[in-house]
């Protein structure tokens, strides 16, 4: 081993994943740093969720009208365009 490094018996028990040094594998560790994660999450509100949830619906319902108006648009076009060499 180079200078000296022993790896500790807590290492030594977990793959070492190759290309990057020093991350050991350990799932029971990685979920408790999960769940740490998680309590520190700022979650919303139920009307929160509603309120945001309801404005994405109609923001999408927006969209699919627009589209929908401009199809047309670009379709009754087309056709007259088709039209004129008859």
């Amino acid at each position: 081993m180079a200078l000296g490094f022993r790896p500790s018996n807590a290492t030594s028990r977990f793959r070492v994943l190759k290309g990057i040094r020093g991350v050991a594998v350990n799932p029971a560790k990685f979920l408790r740093e999960v769940r740490a994660e998680a309590v520190k999450v700022t979650w919303p509100s139920r009307k929160e969720t509603l309120v945001t949830t309801g404005l994405v619906f109609a923001m999408a319902a927006l969209a699919a009208i627009f589209f929908f108006v401009v199809d047309q648009i670009i379709g009754v076009g087309v056709r007259a365009l088709f039209t004129v060499g008859i």
